[in-house]
């Protein structure tokens, strides 16, 4: 970080910026806009701050496996599950 940026809650106002244009930034490159953006959270490391205070839901908790556990044998730390709504209506666009 550069000392003469000074921004109060740097993280958490990063999250809302970058949240505030994902939609439309997707839109120009893939032709379709998002609704919903997740994040993982490891609990055991980090405690979910920044996202909370963006306005990130926590929504729950990983089984502690991957999407690399094909055999049912590897362990990973669980992780909270943080979701960010991108739009009034995102609900009922995701359900049509």
């Amino acid at each position: 970080m550069l000392p003469w940026v000074r921004v109060k809650h740097l993280a958490s106002h990063l999250l809302g910026r970058v949240a505030a244009r994902l939609s439309a930034d997707w839109q120009l490159k893939y032709g379709h806009p998002i609704y919903l953006v997740e994040t993982f959270v490891e609990r055991d490391r980090f405690r979910g701050t920044c996202y909370r205070a963006a306005g990130w839901r926590r929504v729950g908790l990983t089984t502690g496996r991957s999407r690399n556990d094909k055999d049912f044998q590897l362990q990973v730390p669980a992780k909270e599950i943080y979701l960010q709504p991108l739009g009034a209506d995102w609900r009922r666009r995701l359900l049509a």
